[in-house]
């Protein structure tokens, strides 16, 4: 079912086909990271200050770091946070959404009312407190699983929308006369029709979790010596690096998390047409 949407998606919406593109152009520099002639934290292994050239593609850093592989190495951490918000928050929206939407009544409440709590909290002010806090224990892997346990409220409401409606289908009723048990119908049954939500709501959740650590490090409330897109924004106002003329420090960082964002913005939107019924058969020229 995932490959059908995937296909109808490629061939009647050029929005998912331009993300896909852009998405692509990100994946290929994080594979070009693993291949990377020098070490992501070493420093004055270039010359520094020096601008875009053939030599340096994209100049080099007040550090000695050239730009163009701590971009790479940068956006592959930058975007292996964001997919570790979105897989742990997806787990969570989806068991929640799922349950309380097959189940209801009073079980219902309870997660709900847990829900709408969790919800209504400040997930920005709550994370600096937690940073400022527990900085010496507060590392990389922990800050992107605090964001996830903040990250699933809103989508774990859109998913249980469509499990209610889907406790009320035919199939369901004859998964039940048959003995299936509730893990069963949930995952067999029902999961793959929540699919295209769970995959718009990840690229949503993507676009807020990388902009979260990429706050986050400019601020210097992250781990500033792991390379992110965030940190080298951080250390290149460190050194005053717009103020020095060194502008390709700050602008080709701020471009490539740029084509980050519209990549996943495209993909989330066309996702989001396409479970629009109207949407997508207007785009098909029905």
């Amino acid at each position: 079912m995932m490959f059908k949407v995937l296909r109808d998606l490629l061939r009647y919406n050029k929005e998912f086909l331009v993300g896909t593109i852009l998405i692509a152009i990100i994946l290929a520099l994080i594979v070009a990271s693993f291949f990377s002639p020098y070490d992501e934290n070493a420093i004055y292994v270039v010359a520094p200050d020096m601008p875009p050239s053939a030599e340096f593609w994209l100049g080099t850093t007040s550090r000695g770091q050239e730009v163009f592989w701590q971009i790479a190495a940068s956006m592959r951490n930058t975007l292996f946070f964001g997919i570790i918000v979105a897989f742990v928050s997806r787990i969570i929206a989806i068991a929640v959404g799922l349950i309380s939407g097959y189940i209801g009544g009073r079980t219902d409440q309870i997660i709900m009312a847990v829900n709408d709590t969790l919800g209504a909290l400040p997930n920005i002010p709550i994370l600096l407190l937690l940073v400022f806090v527990l900085r010496d224990q507060m590392t990389w892997f922990m800050l992107a699983i605090t964001a996830a346990l903040l990250g699933w409220t809103h989508d774990s409401r859109l998913i249980r929308s469509v499990a209610l409606s889907l406790r009320q289908r035919e199939f369901t009723r004859h998964a039940v006369f048959s003995g299936m048990r509730t893990p069963q119908i949930l995952i067999r049954e029902h999961l793959p029709y929540v699919m295209p939500i769970v995959f718009f709501t990840t690229m949503n959740n993507m676009i807020w979790a990388i902009g979260l650590e990429v706050t986050l490090s400019v601020l210097g409330f992250s781990d500033i010596n792991r390379p992110t897109i965030g940190g080298m924004i951080y250390w290149a106002n460190a050194h005053s690096a717009m103020v020095s003329g060194i502008w390709w420090w700050v602008a080709f960082p701020m471009l490539f998390v740029v084509i980050l964002f519209l990549g996943l913005f495209m993909l989330a939107m066309s996702v989001n047409e396409y479970i629009d019924p109207r949407s997508r058969l207007a785009r098909m020229g029905a």
